[in-house]
C-alpha cells in the first residue's frame, strides 16, 4: 500500500470558500500543506491575500480571489478564475456561513434577516456545486465538502434560521451524492461543535464553556485545524469510496450556547 498517495493532492486544485479567517483558513493550510493548489475565496479581498501570502511563505500554492457568495456574478466569476488560473477544479470546500449565536428569536428578526441566511448557507452552496461539478466531471475527480454544523440536529432557543439552514445542507448533501456519484465526484458534510473561532468569541464566556465541556468527553473546544483534518479526509483519495455522509467533529458530545 502507498500510504503516501492516499493523502497526495499535488496536482489537484482546492477552492475554499470563507478562506481568510478560522476553520477555512486551516482548511486552505493543510489542502496546501498536502500538495493542493489553494484559492483562497473570501468576502474580504485583503485578508485572503494575507492568507494566500502566508501560505506561499510556506512554501504552498495559493491565489486569493475576492467572492461574496450571496451574488451569482461572484460565483460564477470565482469558478471561471480558479479555472483560468489553474486549469481545474477537484476540490470544493463550501465553507462560507452565516447567522446563528442565538441572535435568531423569531420576535426580533424579519424575513429578509431568515432569507439572507438561508442564500449564504444553502443557496451559495448548492450553486458552487452545480458550477464546479462539470469540471471535476471533466477532470476525473471531484471530492465537495459542505460545512455543517451541530445545530443542525441540536435544539436551541433563537437560532431557528441558522439551525434549519445547517439541516438543510445535510440532507442536500445526502441527495446531491446520488446526482454527483456516477460521475466520480463525492459530496460529503463535516457538522463542527463549538470551535474556538472569532465568531465563537464573541459570545462564548467562562460559565458557557464550562457548561458546554460538561456535555463534551474530550474536555476541550474544538480548535479550527480539528475540523481542518477532517476537510483533508474528505478532500484526499483514502476517502474514495465515501460520499453523502455527514461527519460530526464535536469532542464526542454536543455543545449549545444555552447549556
Amino acid at each position: 500500500m502507498d500510504t503516501n498517495a492516499l493523502f497526495d493532492l499535488s496536482h489537484k486544485t482546492a477552492i475554499v470558500t470563507g478562506g481568510a479567517n478560522g476553520i477555512g483558513k486551516a482548511s486552505c493550510e493543510i489542502l496546501a500543506a498536502f500538495g493542493a493548489k489553494v484559492i483562497v475565496s473570501d468576502y474580504n479581498y485583503e485578508a485572503a491575500k494575507a492568507t494566500a501570502a502566508e501560505i506561499e511563505k510556506s512554501g504552498g500554492i495559493a491565489h486569493a480571489i475576492r467572492c461574496d457568495n450571496t451574488k451569482d456574478e461572484d460565483l460564477v466569476n470565482l469558478v471561471n478564475q480558479t479555472l483560468e488560473k489553474y486549469g481545474s477544479i477537484e476540490i470544493l470546500v463550501n465553507n462560507v456561513g452565516g447567522g446563528g449565536a442565538g441572535k435568531e428569536s423569531p420576535y426580533d428578526i424579519d424575513i429578509s434577516q431568515f432569507k439572507h441566511v438561508f442564500e449564504m448557507n444553502v443557496f451559495s452552496t448548492w450553486r458552487l456545486c452545480q458550477l464546479v461539478a462539470i469540471p471535476m466531471k471533466k477532470g476525473g475527480y471531484g471530492s465537495i465538502i459542505n460545512m455543517s454544523s451541530m445545530a443542525s440536529i441540536n435544539k436551541s432557543p433563537a437560532i431557528s434560521a441558522y439551525a434549519s439552514s445547517k439541516a438543510a445542507i445535510n440532507h442536500m448533501t445526502r441527495n446531491l451524492a446520488h446526482d454527483f456519484g456516477p460521475d466520480n465526484i463525492r459530496i460529503n458534510a463535516i457538522g463542527p461543535g463549538a470551535t474556538r473561532t472569532q465568531a465563537l468569541s464573541k459570545v462564548l464566556t467562562i460559565e458557557i464553556e464550562k457548561a458546554m465541556l460538561k456535555h463534551t468527553p474530550i474536555k476541550r473546544l474544538g480548535e479550527a485545524e480539528d475540523i481542518a483534518g477532517a476537510v483533508l479526509y474528505f478532500a484526499a483519495p483514502i476517502s474514495n469510496w465515501v460520499s453523502g455522509q455527514v461527519l460530526f467533529v464535536n469532542g464526542g458530545g454536543e455543545q449549545t450556547l444555552d447549556m
